[in-house]
């Protein structure tokens, strides 16, 4: 009974050491190792995402956390528009109408006016009402206004330069690239010079996607030209805060951004992850058009403006400056989304991520706890309704823990620890090996010849392509191409000549293709590219530049023969070509053909 015992003890110490290795090697290979990243990304990411989500979602039914009273929307919505485009008969409207908006509200003091608006030089613009509204802005000390950054090559539109007033002082103690989600930000949109130059606050309206197009982090600090820029919101915040205007911040060691009390958690690329609160109208809402009655007399509200925030933004869905949001499946409008972020920095209230010590530390408890279910319970039966309830347990425990502090702790990598645990501890008990994850899952989805993407990832990946382009409302490029002559190589040099020719010209194709492309081998000697977010023009030019590519690669067929091989491609692009998945096979097919039928080794288009 004696040995017994220690055997069990052995096997369970054995056990709790393989799994700790496994999951610890598993976590730190994803934070670390691109290519782990790159096969991962997109379930951890997206559903990680996805349980922030509901956690949000949950929050926001239990009415937590509540909006800040002192924020109020100035808001253009439908009603406001076309009560403007019946009064004013354009848009944009006079802008003599917002300096008056401003003298009015100014009478009762508020902390600060914001427009999330970009006033450019524009061709409707009167210079009499332009010089009226700039004197306007620049006589009070809180307006703000927002500029945007993006990337539109020089040739379009010369980078600016901006001046030093509105820029950021940043001591970064931390290890933080603030670069990172700024590499795209090449160019300016700048706004009218004496508002740029004057006495009006200027902040940046940028905000970035997660790769399902939901906003849930924003940038507090924007680089550009290697010089820091603050956003808008954040603009807005840290004057309330400190009660001036400092452009001065701090990162400390721990990676929080240092505004008066408030420390704002950054994520390893600088940002702030957001809060929410509710529905769309979630912050008090003043229809713009009431505010323009109240001007002329025929309206008395007797707004309340003393002492708040206002942000006058554009709320109509007809001017669709909308935003997709974690929760309720809704969508905010911009101006929503800096309130958000305002309301976050006033009531401190920003979430946190999780440190890679305290996940560790956490999958480390897990796998402990469902170690000890398994191993020491008599009934499979028992240690699995045991380790499914503990499961459910740590669910509701990061919907609290959220709800009362604020914390974003993992329950993808958590969760999956569990089952892992659970798995390798029958493996233990039954002598069974562990199925390996990522070799499984690269045998679903990789052709093992080429190491292209196999067909029926094409098929998802292209049927999950028109949904986003349809939900966007964006072009999206298919490309199909074909190895000329391929029986030729196979006939003469024999079959591995064949699957050589194979893999070298889907490394061609990957290596010409852009990092956001899905290549794909379509089947046989057919490969495809998904081309995300790209017009037929564009799709026209890389296909000639990858086959240009591969006619001027010397091929190896044996150790020592070389050979020219060729290819043929066809482009189509959605919706311009076709509306289905068939359809934009089928029409990419026709132009392969036709560059069959001309001669080989060029592009067809139907």
């Amino acid at each position: 009974m004696k040995n017994l015992t220690k055997t069990k003890w052995f096997t369970f110490g054995t056990y709790l050491l393989l799994v700790l290795v496994t999951v610890l090697i598993s976590y730190l290979l994803l934070q670390s190792s691109n290519s782990f990243k790159n096969v991962f990304q997109s379930f951890f990411d997206v559903t990680e995402n996805r349980t922030f989500d509901y956690r949000q979602r949950l929050r926001v039914l239990h009415k937590h956390p509540l909006p800040n009273n002192d924020i109020v929307i100035l808001a253009i919505d439908d009603a406001s528009v076309e009560y403007l485009w019946d009064k004013y008969g354009e848009w944009p409207i006079p802008r003599n109408v917002y300096a008056d908006i401003i003298n009015y509200i100014e009478q009762q003091n508020p902390r600060a006016i914001v427009f999330d608006m970009m006033f450019i030089k524009s061709l409707r613009s009167m210079h009499s009402a332009d010089k009226y509204f700039t004197e306007t802005m620049n006589k009070y000390d809180n307006i703000y206004t927002g500029l945007n950054f993006d990337n539109q090559p020089y040739d379009v539109r010369k980078p600016a330069d901006l001046p030093d007033r509105i820029k950021l002082s940043i001591n970064n103690q931390s290890k933080i690239d603030l670069k990172t989600k700024s590499k795209k930000n090449t160019n300016c949109r700048v706004i009218l010079p004496e508002l740029l130059n004057g006495r009006v606050e200027v902040g940046s309206t940028n905000v970035i996607r997660s790769n399902d197009g939901i906003i849930r982090k924003i940038s507090p600090i924007i680089m550009y030209k290697n010089e820091a820029y603050p956003y808008l919101a954040f603009k807005i915040g840290s004057d309330v805060i400190r009660n001036k205007k400092d452009n001065s911040f701090t990162i400390d060691k721990k990676g929080k951004l240092l505004v008066g009390n408030t420390k704002i958690p950054l994520t390893n690329e600088g940002e702030a992850i957001l809060n929410w609160y509710g529905s769309k109208e979630t912050h008090t809402n003043v229809p713009f058009y009431k505010v323009i009655k109240e001007l002329d007399g025929s309206n008395i509200n007797n707004f309340d403006f003393k002492d708040k925030i206002i942000l006058v933004g554009v709320t109509a869905q007809s001017m669709h400056d909308t935003k997709s949001v974690p929760i309720e499946n809704e969508v905010y409008p911009g101006v929503e989304v800096h309130a958000t972020f305002a309301n976050n920095m006033l009531d401190n209230n920003f979430i946190e991520k999780t440190s890679t010590t305290v996940n560790i530390g956490i999958i480390l408890f897990v796998v402990a706890i469902v170690g000890c279910i398994a191993m020491f319970s008599t009934s499979t039966l028992f240690a699995t309704l045991s380790t499914t309830l503990f499961a459910f347990a740590y669910l509701f425990i990061s919907y609290y823990v959220m709800d009362w502090y604020n914390l974003w702790i993992p329950v993808v990598v958590p969760v999956i620890a569990i089952g892992v645990a659970y798995t390798l501890s029958l493996i233990a008990k039954y002598l069974m090996k562990s199925r390996d994850f990522e070799y499984q899952y690269k045998l679903a989805t990789i052709d093992g010849l080429t190491e292209l993407y196999n067909h029926r990832y094409f098929q998802d990946a292209l049927r999950k392509q028109i949904d986003i382009s349809q939900r966007y409302n964006q072009q999206f490029s298919l490309i199909i191409c074909d190895i000329d002559f391929f029986k030729k190589f196979n006939d003469t040099y024999g079959h591995q000549a064949g699957d050589a020719v194979l893999r070298q010209v889907a490394q061609t194709l990957k290596k010409n293709s852009r990092t956001t492309d899905y290549v794909c081998r379509y089947g046989g000697e057919e490969m495809s590219i998904i081309l995300p977010n790209t017009n037929a023009d564009d799709a026209m030019m890389l296909a000639k530049r990858i086959c240009n590519a591969v006619s001027e690669k010397p091929f190896h067929l044996t150790p020592v023969d070389t050979a020219p091989v060729t290819i043929s491609l066809g482009v189509a692009t959605f919706p311009d070509n076709a509306q289905t998945p068939q359809d934009l096979i089928e029409w990419a097919d026709k132009g392969l053909y036709y560059a069959k039928e001309h001669g080989r080794n060029q592009v067809g288009r139907y």
